[in-house]
């Protein structure tokens, strides 16, 4: 089989540019909800990074664990 090194390759900036397209936000509320979480999805990810809240948001809900490790 043929292998392939990518290393080697290079291309000028405004080359890469005409392959990748960026998609146009349709307004500032948009780019707001790309780049900032709401407090429930927070919340989540704080539960979900501490593993005996994870463990027990399985067993009885994410509100209850929540409240039990951070309420």
């Amino acid at each position: 089989p043929a292998v392939f090194s990518l290393a080697g390759i290079k291309i000028k900036k405004e080359v890469a540019n005409a392959f990748v397209k960026r998609k146009k936000r349709a307004s500032p509320y948009e780019w707001y909800l790309e780049y900032y979480k709401s407090p429930m999805e927070q919340m989540h990810e704080r539960c979900e990074n501490y593993p005996p809240c994870d463990y027990l948001s399985d067993q009885v809900g994410f509100a209850l664990a929540y409240n039990r490790f951070f309420g």
